[in-house]
């Protein structure tokens, strides 16, 4: 189909609106953000296999995986403090190990995939796969430096899909970048209120 003067496809457009959907949602520190975004991920599963991102398409099972930790952490979370989801701060020693853990992870799946596959683009690839990990896992233990690294995983990602004609799903990323910023400022106002409650 075509959307805008740019081709798609009907799976793109469910990715598209169920992604948005879910980092609006994140913004808003709602629980509903996880199960949103399980539509979204398994849409891209299929994407990015055709668009011959593998890293992409294997870090959307992981989504999986931690979409479904992240709502039942963020279930508990809100049941035990009267439906307000606490937002924390990460310590340098925990943002260290995760840097280091992010950069030897990014290496070695990089070196795999220049390898063992028919990537076009493995430092990126593995880039994106690696810091969304630690973005997502941030995200689900609702720490507030989870924002920073999905903006920079989107200024990465809005090039690279845009180059694998994944238009809408750059698109998309380009909004993500946008909505991070809001979501950084909101999760910084609710710090900020637990801070003065306490």
């Amino acid at each position: 189909m075509t959307l805008f003067g740019q081709t798609t496809s009907w799976l793109e457009v469910v990715a598209f609106i169920s992604g948005f959907a879910s980092v609006w949602l994140t913004m808003r520190a709602h629980v509903a953000n996880w199960p949103t975004g399980l539509v979204s991920v398994a849409c891209f599963i299929f994407l990015f296999i055709d668009a011959k991102l593998y890293a992409d398409a294997a870090l959307q099972i992981a989504f999986i995986v931690l979409g479904i930790y992240g709502w039942w952490k963020w279930s508990l979370k809100q049941s035990q403090t009267n439906d307000h989801l606490r937002i924390a701060r990460t310590t340098w020693q925990e943002a260290l190990v995760l840097l280091l853990l992010c950069i030897g992870a990014t290496a070695a799946i990089a070196a795999w995939l220049a390898s063992r596959s028919d990537s076009p683009l493995p430092i990126a690839d593995s880039s994106i796969l690696v810091f969304s990990l630690a973005a997502t896992w941030w995200q689900a233990r609702s720490r507030i430096e989870s924002w920073f690294v999905w903006i920079g995983v989107d200024i990465l990602s809005i090039p690279i899909y845009w180059s694998r004609d994944l238009k809408l799903t750059a698109v998309l990323y380009a909004i993500f970048l946008l909505v991070c910023f809001g979501g950084w400022y909101q999760w910084r106002k609710k710090l900020s209120l637990q801070a003065i409650a306490v």
